[in-house]
């Protein structure tokens, strides 16, 4: 096996400029603003009628190729992770299709003609199933090449339901190198969990029965989901991914997480994460024997709760599958443990551990949204640009990435920090990216909504890309019916 190390030596994000305040849709729709801002965030971006989560794609693809010089010729896999997929049979090669034609309006060489175009699904954790490929890929066949992964994402979700105010859009792509700038990812003591949940947050085609299509023939990507069922299973499968990882890592758990410099999750919303990562702590402790059990057991006293009680509840993984079935979807998967949380937050040490821990790029993320795929690469992206301005040298400390996917599947892999991460880090530009924000009202947040123009923004025309038509050819001779056609603006 080779001994060399991979990982992301490039980060660069795009999101679209229209932008919903919380506190002004909080006015609207008449939801506390004290509880969203805590619970969920200040702001979100849309995609408008000209984009999709190609043309997002693409823009994210580009800025990377430009902003860390990289030779096209030498990409061998552009990975494109999705859930907003708007063509059933190919993805990454449409992404592959608009950067061409962009580096070709700039007198640039087109991507290698013998690169790779795979998509991944499975729901928000493709993108880290996308990044893990890749180094294989490079590992394996990749020679001297490096390879591009791409998240993209709509997040969208029905008028009036809990999921409304965690919406978002857009894209972030990763440089996946040799010798990487960046971050050098374990594979090696990743940990990986996965578990059929049926309900949790789905997208079943027949959603689109009947939709009459909005502007350039956009649908309505809102999903089913039950949101207190899905948060049980976030921290379910969290859990287990933890597990996976420390079966393979060995050693003790809380002294590892306490060791990390920072950790990045998926983020549906901001409260999300602060709760996993705060019940993989007490399932650590719970794990760990000894001074962990000590130290849990006084949590457990100010919860009410004995410590033998919650290490019997913690040595069990519920069946939450199973309790959907019967017609009872739990809204909480270790209720002991929950109380223990509460009586956590209120410790000294839940400063350190847990706000210490989250704490870099999470106000950038707070104006970002729900990005699904790209929730976790934005994470990282603001937290390495954050990073620059702050005094502590984050080189070879380590991270810790948690991916999650509905329906349900979840990923933990340690990252090092590269020796010259500096220098990378300064070309990702999140930054610049979130300064092009365009605020939009009530009336236009309506439309867009409903895949319609905006009427009211001033919207300035920008480079990049667009959808210019969609194909309504279905005869004899020609079949273009619902095709995307792109034009590139430099």
């Amino acid at each position: 096996m080779s001994q060399e190390q991979y990982g992301i030596s490039g980060i660069s994000v795009f999101v679209p400029p229209y932008r919903v305040k919380l506190q002004d849709w909080c006015g609207w729709t008449g939801n506390a603003w004290d509880k969203i801002s805590a619970v969920v965030g200040h702001s979100f971006r849309m995609a408008g009628p000209e984009d999709s989560v190609y043309t997002m794609a693409a823009e994210a693809v580009l800025k990377l190729i430009l902003n860390y010089q990289v030779d096209p010729a030498r990409i061998g896999s552009l990975s494109l992770a999705t859930e907003s997929s708007s063509d059933n049979a190919i993805g990454a090669v449409i992404v592959r299709g608009l950067v061409d034609q962009a580096l070709t309006v700039r007198g640039m060489p087109p991507l290698s003609r013998y690169c790779e175009v795979p998509e991944y699904k499975q729901a928000c954790l493709a993108g880290v199933y996308g990044v893990k490929n890749a180094m294989r890929y490079l590992a394996y066949d990749g020679s001297d090449r490096q390879a591009i992964v791409v998240a993209a994402d709509i997040a969208e979700y029905d008028r009036g339901s809990t999921g409304e105010p965690t919406q978002g859009a857009g894209a972030v792509a990763m440089l996946i190198d040799r010798d990487p700038q960046l971050l050098t990812l374990d594979l090696h003591t990743s940990g990986s969990a996965s578990s059929y949940r049926i309900a949790d947050f789905r997208k079943p085609f027949l959603r689109f029965n009947g939709q009459t299509p909005g502007a350039n023939g956009r649908l309505r990507d809102f999903p089913v989901f039950n949101g207190k069922y899905s948060t049980a299973c976030y921290l379910d499968e969290v859990v287990c991914a933890f597990d996976a990882l420390f079966l393979r890592r060995g050693g003790p758990r809380a002294e590892f997480l306490r060791s990390l410099a920072g950790v990045f999750m998926h983020r549906p919303y901001h409260h999300m994460p602060v709760s996993a990562w705060t019940m993989a702590y007490l399932f650590a402790l719970g794990a760990d024997g000894g001074a962990g059990h000590e130290e849990l057991a006084g949590y457990c006293k100010a919860g009410g709760v004995t410590l033998e009680q919650v290490l019997a509840e913690m040595g069990q993984r519920p069946s939450l599958v199973d309790k959907v079935i019967s017609g009872h979807p739990p809204e909480e998967p270790y209720p002991l443990t929950a109380h223990v949380m509460k009586a956590f937050r209120k410790a000294p040490a839940y400063k350190e551990v847990v706000e210490g821990k989250l704490r870099l790029g999470a106000a950038a993320m707070m104006h970002m949204g729900n990005l699904y795929t790209a929730a976790l690469p934005a994470w990282i992206a603001a937290g390495l640009e954050e990073a620059l301005t702050q005094p502590a040298e984050l080189a070879a400390h380590k991270l810790l990435l948690v991916g999650y996917g509905s329906g349900d599947a979840a990923e933990t892999v340690v990252a090092k920090v590269a020796p010259n991460w500096r220098k990378a880090a300064a070309r990702i530009g999140l930054a610049q990216a979130l300064a092009n924000a365009v605020d939009v009202g009530q009336d236009d947040y309506a439309r867009l909504h409903a895949a319609q123009w905006p009427q009211e923004a001033q919207i300035p025309k920008r480079p990049g890309f667009t959808i210019e038509r969609v194909g309504k050819s279905h005869d004899a001779h020609f079949h273009d019916l619902g095709l995307e056609y792109y034009r590139y603006r430099p």
